[in-house]
């Protein structure tokens, strides 16, 4: 276990790292059931609480629909919640996850992003959470083990907010993150208690003072429901903005909800989503510079609430915009974050040509010599008018 007494910089896995820092900002109940490839999280959780390092219940279930079902009760009673998930395990909780939401349950789930089946596969893509986009929750990315281990005390910290309860899925990349040792600058229990205050639930249940929490709600009020749900999911950016500028001052390390890089005279963009794609986009873009082109990058890490506003003002007046998407929408627009992108931009004046392209599915290599291939090809495709609306990069014949 890390020495939470001091701050180190130390080589680490992430998942183990993601543990420790949810070890520092002390939840009372953990539910939890393993699966590939977040088993390391839980473990590790598991072994701290064990040995006396957190005063936290660690309930080990038979499912994660279970997992899911017991943390709505421990946070519903008050308690600071956290689990962890992937792929299938993320889509048997599914239906519990519109209840947690629903109830304003802020909750954090550590999910390590695993394509969904079939044909079965234990490697990295984004197919899981992008089935479960529409789910009411919070989502955000970290792109490398460091934004993972301080997004993590940021997430129980927008989440519990008052004007918020709402439940985060903080994301990593399945094993090419999540299973890595990289390096990190540590903090301490100190550092995480002045950032993180103790969670102080608006509501809970209490047999002293008896409220009702998930009733019925009849056609009478589903829709007001609803819209009240959907008003605080686009409102918890303002909180995100807070939290995120809160946490570069304390600790000197800044994280927006997008992330630009070389974006200032860029014509072309290229666009990611969470997880090591995004770094190997940085790789590319630096190559592509030296050749002389005017290439940026954009990064997602918040993509629920989507940033409408951020993407308009930084896509707007592009001459393209290639997207990579690690998921599919079958037999629709192509990638669904191409197809959110799009939507923002439509009815724009200036809005740019945009490319989708469906990459590293089920954990296939993506170097940054192919984005460079792709993006020269697009500004190829652009100038003639021939853009696809989509492709699927790599398919072999």
């Amino acid at each position: 276990m890390i020495d939470i007494s001091k701050r180190q910089r130390i080589g680490i896995e992430v998942s183990i790292a993601h543990a420790e820092m949810v070890r520092l900002c002390r939840p009372d109940g953990i539910a939890a059931y393993p699966i590939t490839p977040q088993t390391h999280i839980v473990e590790h959780l598991s072994e701290i609480v064990a040995d006396g390092e957190l005063d936290a219940e660690f309930i080990p279930v038979e499912s994660e629909h279970s997992a899911m079902s017991t943390c709505i009760g421990l946070s519903a009673t008050g308690c600071r919640t956290y689990t962890a998930t992937s792929s299938q395990g993320l889509q048997l909780m599914s239906e519990i996850l519109f209840i947690a939401s629903a109830m304003r349950c802020p909750i954090v789930m550590g999910i390590v992003n695993r394509a969904m089946s079939g044909p079965i596969s234990i490697w990295g893509d984004l197919s899981d959470i992008m089935a479960n986009r529409d789910v009411g929750w919070i989502q955000i990315f970290g792109n490398n083990g460091q934004e993972v281990y301080d997004l993590t005390p940021c997430a129980f910290k927008v989440a519990e907010d008052h004007r918020v309860l709402l439940p985060i899925g903080l994301n990593q990349d399945g094993f090419t993150l999540s299973h890595v040792v990289e390096p990190l600058e540590t903090l301490t229990q100190d550092d995480v208690s002045s950032f993180l205050p103790p969670y102080e639930p608006k509501m809970r249940l209490d047999p002293d003072n008896p409220i009702m929490m998930g009733p019925v709600g009849n056609v009478e009020i589903f829709t007001e429901a609803k819209k009240v749900h959907d008003d605080a999911l686009v409102a918890s950016r303002l909180v995100i903005d807070e939290v995120f500028a809160e946490f570069g001052e304390k600790f000197g390390r800044n994280y927006k909800a997008v992330e630009e890089y070389k974006t200032d005279d860029a014509d072309t963009l290229i666009l990611t989503i969470g997880g090591t794609l995004g770094e190997t986009g940085h790789v590319a873009v630096d190559h592509l510079r030296e050749q002389g082109k005017k290439v940026g990058q954009v990064l997602l890490r918040v993509w629920r609430p989507f940033p409408f506003e951020d993407i308009r003002r930084i896509l707007g007046g592009r001459k393209l915009v290639v997207v990579y998407d690690r998921a599919i929408s079958l037999g629709g627009p192509g990638g669904p974050v191409a197809s959110e992108i799009k939507t923002a931009l439509y009815g724009q004046k200036n809005a740019p040509p945009i490319l989708s392209l469906i990459a590293a599915l089920g954990g296939r290599d993506v170097r940054w010599k192919h984005i460079v291939e792709q993006v020269e090809q697009a500004s190829k495709d652009v100038g003639t008018g021939k853009l696809p609306d989509y492709q699927m990069v790599g398919v072999r014949e």
